[in-house]
């Protein structure tokens, strides 16, 4: 059997590797010409690191991040809505992790290296497109370096993990657009003293007055005992040009909204001004649709089911796409019906979190809050709504995106 793993990303190495585990080999296509630690920050949540502890490398990953105590909402003027404890502080059997992308990838990559062989994961062969018939598929290859034609390769199935924009979906969902609502957003990571206890995971605000999440990722990043935080600034506005993927991001687009956002724990716009490295996103998702599996081609994580960019739910349904399938391809030994299975267990779970991120975001309740007090101060959030319907909101949330503790 050979399988061809299009997308050497999170989900496209983290396939690879469950795969392996199961005695099954594959080779996996990346488009970038040599692995690099891009991106900024991503937190892996219980079911994230519940796949990824399964590989073994919940270790790997704890040397290179920082592992959240607790959550925290506030609303644009400082004042704290809720907090919880989280991972093992909240009872679950494995860590909740701020880490950088990189790190996260480079973990995985370096596993696959060990684990698969590096002649099974091939860097520089951007997709140009698969074709298929009964007995396989052709895939075709060009250099991303040069953008010279590669021989094309034929595999006995094709797995598209090549992300949101995914030349593959395209084949099947040509006139497909994506979904923008207005909202725009700007990463980035800054150097300085830890806030709090420098394990806290702080959301402030709500997209329709300007929204930051904050969460420190690397410990200590330069021996002065300062971590680097990572930031996002989101804000929904009418009639507005959607961002740009990973280009540089202009302060001046989006600092002016935050410059009253000094509190007696954080100074956001020094924080912001401070940055590293700015990067601007669109929050953009795709309708949920009725197919991903076509024969001996399926998608999976983004290029399956696109969704905002919001909890942290991407990789993590990803991560649980690639193990499902390898569960199923284990189980039935045959690649086509394993793909059908795949596509029958997961499609309608991913379209709820799709839907979910849209309606109800893991902010819901700083927006909730804002409505209730018009936007304005209050003297104490128990005279506003209780503990209890907070914590409410904060488990209608988990339960659906299939990470509270009872699921």
């Amino acid at each position: 059997m050979e399988i061809a793993v299009i997308g050497g990303g999170v989900v496209g190495l983290t396939l690879a590797l469950h795969l392996k585990r199961r005695g099954i080999e594959c080779r996996v296509y990346e488009t970038a010409p040599q692995i690099e630690p891009l991106g900024v920050g991503i937190t892996l949540l219980p079911h994230a690191m519940r796949e990824f502890s399964a590989l073994g490398l919940q270790d790997a990953l704890r040397r290179v991040a920082i592992e959240n105590r607790e959550s925290a909402f506030f609303n644009r003027y400082g004042q704290l809505i809720y907090k919880e404890p989280r991972g093992l502080y909240a009872g679950y059997d494995v860590p909740e992790l701020g880490i950088h992308r990189g790190n996260l990838h480079r973990v995985l990559y370096e596993a696959a290296l060990a684990e698969i062989g590096a002649e099974r994961v091939m860097t520089n062969r951007h997709c140009t497109g698969v074709d298929q018939d009964e007995h396989g598929v052709t895939i075709g290859f060009r250099e991303t370096s040069s953008g010279q034609a590669l021989p094309s390769v034929k595999a006995d199935i094709a797995i598209a993990c090549d992300g949101v924009n995914s030349a593959i979906r395209r084949q099947f969902y040509p006139d497909e657009k994506m979904q923008f609502a207005g909202i725009n957003t700007w990463r980035g990571v800054t150097r300085r003293k830890p806030i709090f206890d420098g394990r806290t995971y702080m959301r402030i605000g709500s997209i329709e007055t300007g929204k930051m999440v904050v969460y420190p990722i690397v410990d200590d990043v330069d021996g002065e005992g300062n971590q680097l935080i990572n930031w996002m600034a989101e804000i929904r506005r009418a009639d507005v040009k959607m961002n740009d993927w990973n280009q540089s991001g202009d302060l001046e687009d989006f600092l002016p909204i935050y410059r009253d956002w000094q509190f007696d724990w954080l100074d956001v716009p020094e924080m912001i001004s401070a940055a590293d490295v700015i990067l601007e996103y669109p929050m953009v998702d795709k309708d949920p649709v009725e197919q991903w599996t076509f024969g001996r081609i399926t998608l999976m994580g983004d290029a399956a089911h696109p969704m905002y960019p919001r909890g942290s739910n991407g990789a993590a349904q990803g991560a649980i796409d690639a193990r499902t399938f390898a569960e199923q391809l284990a189980r039935l030994g045959e690649p086509v019906a394993a793909l059908r299975a795949y596509e029958q267990a997961r499609l309608e779970p991913t379209a709820k979190v799709v839907r979910m991120n849209r309606e109800f975001p893991p902010d819901y309740m700083i927006i909730k809050v804002e409505e209730l007090t018009g936007g304005r101060p209050f003297d104490n959030i128990d005279d506003v709504i209780s503990q209890d319907e907070l914590r409410a909101i904060s488990e209608r949330y988990k339960q659906i995106a299939g990470f509270s503790l009872r699921a």
